[in-house]
């Protein structure tokens, strides 16, 4: 459940990358400490917004919205500054409860291993196990998560209900309402109730973006499975599929400008821009030249935060852990001098000074390629880079064949090529207006223009 939001790491500064990870890890931490370590698993791109929102309206000065985490291995054993209280509680039940309906939904229509009734009858002990802790933690922040069950249940009628040649905003009605919910009630939290109704319209559109959007990605694989798909069923194309996308990413933008925000930067990247970003990545980007294009952002991945609670998550994020990384505007060409292996030659692949060395991950040179580990070996050497990083972060020898290979972040980079670091191709770049200066414009911006 990455969601429609993946911001790569040359879409966000260096103070808005540690902004967006700080509140990815008290995602997933809040899921730890309020539901146990499975509900980890239920961590996503979109359900952080919700503790986003809540710290661009408190007060900047207020401390009370952070704190040091110990080290976790997905950080490379490091400690880090996360995101906490009201904020990444309601992110967390909003995720959990949104977690459920989506299990239940994979249970319902029999998706792959939910069609064995052992893995079936599991997963619904699951989902009312995580029905009943979201509505327990919701419920100490003031939200009710019925409001969300109930939207869950109406879909599959109105689904049933819907006739060809339907409208199919009568199916995204459910998931408008819920996000609405969602969003509106970061405002009481903050203290901010003339937020309310703003907020409350950017959910509705976010929702619905989130749902076209998906639909619009799985409607060949529903296509080859028989699934239902609600722009099939409803006979709607993808130019008219499109049409509400980008409709719906321009009136979050309007919505966003009535909202009183003590610091607008990461809300106005995530939801302003990288909304877009993702209509770009489903439909293709529309009047742009080539050489500004962008790519898919992100890793892929399925339900459970990237395969393994936030481990993916934190790679497809950008990958903060260690390794260089570029905010935009910057070029690697900028960057300081790289490491040489002990005895390596200057022109070898740059070595992160934290990378261990030494047998097994930086051959000499010019050197036999060594013999693939055994089985045990591999796996040892394996699960020694994960914890560090590495498979994430750098370039490494394969744990098992010993092959160089990429990092698995500049595998699944958003940019074949630097082109988003150009100015040209970012919005900001384009309101001529005096606070923004290029991409680095973003990270700041308070004028209320278009970009």
């Amino acid at each position: 459940m990455f969601g429609i939001i993946r911001p790569c790491r040359h879409a966000l500064s260096e103070r808005l990358q540690t902004s967006w990870m700080a509140h990815l890890c008290g995602l997933c931490l809040a899921l730890r400490d309020d539901h146990g370590q499975l509900a980890r698993t239920a961590t996503n791109y979109d359900g952080l917004i919700i503790s986003v929102l809540v710290e661009a309206q408190a007060a900047r000065e207020d401390s009370s919205w952070r704190r040091t985490a110990g080290p976790c291995p997905l950080r490379g054993m490091r400690t880090a500054s996360v995101a906490k209280g009201e904020g990444a509680r309601l992110a967390a039940a909003v995720s959990l409860a949104l977690a459920s309906v989506k299990i239940r939904d994979h249970v319902e229509d029999r998706d792959g291993v939910f069609a064995r009734r052992p893995v079936a009858a599991g997963a619904r002990v699951v989902t009312r196990r995580w029905d009943r802790r979201s509505a327990g933690s919701a419920s100490a922040v003031g939200f009710d998560t019925a409001v969300l069950l109930d939207a869950a249940s109406r879909q599959g009628e109105l689904e049933r209900s819907l006739r060809p040649g339907g409208s199919v905003l009568l199916v995204t009605e459910p998931t408008e309402t819920a996000t609405s919910a969602a969003f509106a009630h970061t405002a009481v939290i903050a203290g901010r109730p003339g937020n309310a109704a703003p907020l409350a319209e950017a959910g509705r559109l976010f929702g619905r973006l989130a749902h076209l959007l998906d639909a619009a990605e799985d409607q060949d694989a529903d296509a080859a499975s028989g699934a239902w798909n609600p722009l099939t069923a409803t006979g709607t194309d993808r130019a008219e599929a499109e049409r509400l996308c980008r409709d719906a990413v321009h009136g979050i933008r309007l919505a966003l400008r009535e909202v009183e925000l003590t610091d607008r930067a990461l809300v106005h990247v995530l939801l302003a821009h990288e909304t877009e970003t993702a209509v770009d990545r489903v439909f293709g980007r529309a009047g742009h030249a080539a050489s500004c294009r962008r790519g898919p952002a992100g890793a892929g991945g399925s339900a459970g935060a990237g395969g393994s609670g936030a481990g993916a998550a934190h790679g497809g994020a950008g990958a903060t852990h260690g390794g260089a990384t570029h905010a935009v505007g910057e070029h690697p060409q900028d960057a300081p001098p790289r490491q040489v292996p002990p005895g390596g030659a200057p022109d070898q692949a740059p070595v992160p000074p934290w990378v261990p060395q030494g047998p097994g991950f930086i051959p000499p040179p010019g050197g036999k390629p060594p013999h693939p580990r055994n089985l045990l070996a591999g796996c040892a050497v394996w699960a020694l880079m994960a914890c560090s990083c590495q498979l994430l972060c750098c370039e490494h020898d394969d744990p098992f064949n010993r092959q160089r290979r990429k990092a698995f972040c500049e595998r699944h980079d958003c940019c074949s090529a630097c082109d988003c670091c150009d100015p040209s191709c970012c919005d900001c770049a384009k309101c001529g207006c005096d606070c923004c200066n290029g991409c680095d414009g973003c990270d700041g911006c308070d004028c209320g223009c278009d970009c």
